[in-house]
């Protein structure tokens, strides 16, 4: 078996299928995938190292594929993926061979952690090699931008839909971005807009300025914060997004080390990193991907 653990996914619904790759590949998973029972078996001649199958398939189920690749590559093991209220058919396709199922939607760390326990990875793979920035970001094609000639109204709508894309397909994604990037009409990236940021953008500006004897008992009353959110967002959908927009957050190179990007996000204060190969912008690293890797560590 080589370093990379090769995963088959086998599922008819296309955005489940593509979701999961991307995540099980930012995990260090190789993976193919099939869209059926009958493309499965064929790209058995790719040699893959596990297989998650989900059960409920037209045309070809779960159970008859399962039942097909273990008359071709008997000791091959099979992760069975099953919907809600399906989990005697799971437990059949136990008695039939599987190695275990999961219920969709599942915890993709979860999936993980089955795909290394089949191929025992403890005893078949060496000691984890250390990644790359690279290996570990986001692709700046996958992340939300946004026009600097629109609104903060678009902005939050269109970061809110980049949540809904990541909760749509079945949990799967790890988290939403919490920013967006501007561009301009050449598709140069200007600046980023943050949650933070539309929180600041939000504070009336006489909060921050010095106050009288004696107004905080009135300022923190609950009286006095009545209103004050809806009617600040009112305010301020119309304005434009340059004028809520942090500036670019720092670069690093996308060869350097993570220990590296985690120093910079402290010493920094970034919760961000652009990440550049041969001066060019592509991909962005965050904290919760050096967070992601931490958990990949503890567990090879």
């Amino acid at each position: 078996m080589t370093e990379q653990i090769k995963v088959l996914m086998v599922d008819d619904e296309k955005r489940f299928r593509e979701t999961t790759r991307k995540i099980l590949e930012k995990k260090g998973f190789d993976v193919i995938l099939a869209e059926n029972g009958e493309q499965a078996l064929e790209k058995l001649e790719q040699q893959p190292d596990v297989v998650v199958l989900d059960i409920k398939m037209p045309g070809m189920d779960g159970h008859e594929t399962l039942n097909r690749i273990k008359k071709i590559k008997a000791n091959l093991p099979v992760i069975m993926l099953t919907g809600h209220g399906a989990r005697p058919s799971a437990r059949d396709a136990l008695v039939e061979g599987a190695f275990d199922y999961l219920n969709k939607p599942c915890d993709i760390g979860l999936l993980a952690a089955k795909i290394k326990e089949a191929c025992h990875l403890s005893d078949k793979l060496p000691a984890h090699k250390e990644r790359r920035v690279t290996a570990v970001m986001i692709p700046i094609t996958e992340y939300t931008k946004i026009s600097e000639t629109k609104t903060i109204q678009d902005a939050i709508l269109e970061l809110k839909s980049s949540f809904e894309t990541k909760m749509a397909t079945d949990h799967l994604m790890e988290t939403g971005h919490r920013s967006i990037l501007i561009v301009d009409k050449y598709d140069q990236i200007k600046g980023i807009l943050t949650i933070r940021d539309l929180l600041e953008m939000l504070m009336p500006r006489y909060l921050s300025a010095p106050k009288p004897f004696l107004a905080d008992s009135i300022e923190y009353s609950p009286m006095f914060w009545t209103g004050m959110f809806t009617q600040g967002i009112k305010e301020i959908k119309k304005k434009q997004i340059t004028e809520a927009m942090s500036p670019l957050p720092a670069f690093i190179d996308g060869n350097a080390n993570l220990m590296e990007a985690a120093y910079m996000m402290l010493h920094e204060n970034e919760r961000r990193l652009l990440v550049t190969v041969a001066g060019k912008i592509v991909g962005i690293i965050r904290e919760q991907d050096l967070f992601f890797e931490m958990e990949k560590i503890l567990k090879s």
